[in-house]
């Protein structure tokens, strides 16, 4: 009977040594399976986030563009609208000074002024503080030359003198400041010269 129990026993451990090796490789093929797939679920989750990043980068670029193409077109009118306030300023002078489309010049340096307002309103809306101080100041020499062309204008006769030395006035006060906002406004745009 010995010899049957150990038999027996033989076949048992045998028995069971194999269904254990089957399970123990079972059990390791899972766990490598579910590494393969966690590494594979982190790659994915990798890639996303890089594809997410890019996106980012790639919207952050597009709104830096857009904001410098915004600044550029602002930039533009400003420009315009300054020179051409200065310039209807002139007209007026002139047309006071000879008497002659007093009110047509006026009209239009009113609409030359309307146009400036605008465009000064945008860019402060638009502009970096580096341009608004140019800009400011700007603004400022150009009311200032209004107002003076404005008084003077009202009583040609009485202020021809001053009506003779505006111009250059405008020449002195009014141009430095739009040559000076000009730079600030390129140097911003990255325009170099």
């Amino acid at each position: 009977m010995g010899s049957n129990w150990v038999g027996l026993l033989v076949a048992v451990v045998g028995v069971a040594g194999t269904l254990g090796a089957a399970l123990l490789t079972q059990n390791r093929a899972d766990r490598t399976k579910r590494m393969e797939l966690e590494a594979a679920a982190r790659q994915r989750r990798e890639e996303r986030d890089h594809a997410s990043d890019l996106l980012k980068a790639e919207q952050a670029v597009q709104r830096q563009r857009e904001g410098l193409e915004r600044r550029r077109t602002c930039y533009i009118k400003l420009n315009i609208a300054s020179r051409l306030y200065v310039t209807e300023m002139t007209n007026y002078l002139h047309a006071l000074r000879s008497g002659q489309d007093v009110d047509a010049a006026l009209s239009s340096l009113e609409a030359a002024r309307l146009a400036h307002r605008e465009s000064y309103a945008e860019s402060q809306m638009i502009s970096p503080d580096v341009v608004l101080r140019p800009s400011g100041a700007a603004k400022s020499a150009l009311n200032a030359a209004y107002g003076k062309l404005r008084t003077y204008g009202a009583a040609p006769a009485t202020y021809a003198e001053e009506l003779a030395n505006l111009e250059r006035a405008f020449q002195a006060d009014v141009w430095p400041y739009l040559g000076a906002l000009r730079k600030t406004m390129r140097d911003d745009l990255g325009i170099e010269g």
